[in-house]
């Protein structure tokens, strides 16, 4: 099974787990992570980035500072903007946030819903799928130096036939590195590879 395969399939498990929604932010660095999912309720995605509380929610704040796996309503840090209150008005009133990895490249993940605690049991189950995803969507530590040049030659706003003159190859051999390139980073494009390599200091 392919790596994107494995994430949909976790991502699945993950989301029988939680009636309410999950939302899962993959290897976060430099405050940005590499990739983001979440079934929350449209309306309290909303309302969570109108008011900016990814700023001051106490699960990511408590998701940054330690990690394991905690009920939202043993978390223990302020919520003075009263966040967790107002996702139980859009039906997020029970919870679980995990946190995994190093700090450089932190996974933090809640799963939500509306009748009661998770089990022990769920916990250890979200815990499970969430370290997969964090494995499974490890990025990369190198791009190939033929990698790299194709993006290098698109960032610097060659087109493909001048990109691929420039190195010497073929337009289909340049159109081949960048596809592995935005694999490896997990881009739907060649933009947000070229962003992506960047951000991670590859290129």
């Amino acid at each position: 099974m392919e790596r994107n395969q494995v994430i949909d399939a976790e991502l699945k498990d993950l989301g029988d787990l939680a009636p309410a929604g999950y939302f899962v932010a993959l290897h976060i660095r430099f405050a940005a992570p590499l990739l983001m999912f979440q079934t929350y309720d449209p309306s309290w995605a909303d309302h969570y980035t109108k008011n900016a509380y990814a700023l001051r929610d106490p699960m990511i704040a408590w998701g940054i500072s330690r990690t394991g796996a905690t009920r939202w309503s043993a978390i223990d840090l302020p919520d003075p903007f009263g966040i967790m209150a107002t996702a139980g008005t859009f039906g997020l009133r029970y919870g679980v946030c995990v946190s995994c990895g190093p700090m450089s490249s932190r996974t933090i993940a809640g799963i939500a819903r509306s009748d009661r605690e998770f089990t022990d049991e769920e916990i250890a189950d979200a815990t499970g799928h969430v370290l997969k995803l964090h494995h499974e969507s490890q990025p990369p530590d190198h791009l190939t130096a033929a990698e790299i040049a194709a993006l290098n030659v698109i960032a610097s706003g060659d087109r493909y036939a001048a990109g691929a003159a420039r190195l010497g190859i073929s337009e289909s051999a340049l159109k081949a590195r960048l596809t592995s390139a935005r694999q490896k980073l997990f881009a739907r494009t060649t933009a947000e590879a070229i962003q992506r390599a960047k951000d991670y200091r590859l290129i």
